[in-house]
């Protein structure tokens, strides 16, 4: 049961990354995607509450974790409505976006150095320089990709759009 049970974890985690790369795509050509939106949102959020469901003992950084990504998609839920009757929280928007799917990839690269056994044989204990290499550049690269997110998207248009998807 456990085993089925992580495996669609892991089917809608992925699920999450590929429909939020979708989405900053869309966010870096000034395109509202409402569908995938939508189900990046959902997704993300799903991953994010069957993440609890796992047994475990005690707060660990995995939970931690989850409780800030619940907090983020909060924020990204309530800044999307927001924005629709007024652009004043384009920023907060966008942020909010960009930072759940850096959390969704954070933990991509976490489980890839934990389960991929040449990735493990470089990274045993996570501690090591090619995990902090690896985290590094996805930080950069997510950081790179807020920002120019912020500067790109005005969402001219596009609010009569979204008002659809919310």
């Amino acid at each position: 049961m456990l085993q089925a049970f992580t495996l669609f974890h892991v089917a809608i985690s992925l699920a999450a990354i590929v429909a939020g790369f979708v989405v900053v795509y869309g966010l870096l050509n000034n395109r509202t995607l409402t569908g995938w939106t939508s189900f990046f949102l959902a997704t993300t959020t799903l991953t994010s509450v069957t993440g609890f469901l796992f047994p475990f003992h005690g707060v660990t950084p995995a939970i931690i974790l989850g409780v800030i990504s619940i907090v983020t998609l909060a924020i990204a839920y309530w800044a999307r409505r927001q924005w629709l009757a007024s652009q004043r929280l384009r920023k907060t928007y966008l942020s909010t976006m960009v930072i759940a799917l850096y959390f969704n990839v954070f933990v991509l690269v976490v489980q890839s150095f934990e389960k991929v056994p040449s990735l493990k044989a470089l990274a045993p204990t996570q501690k090591e320089p090619p995990f902090q290499v690896a985290q590094a550049i996805v930080l950069v690269l997510f950081i790179t990709l807020g920002v120019l997110s912020v500067r790109r998207f005005h969402g001219d248009g596009s609010a009569k759009a979204l008002s659809r998807a919310a």
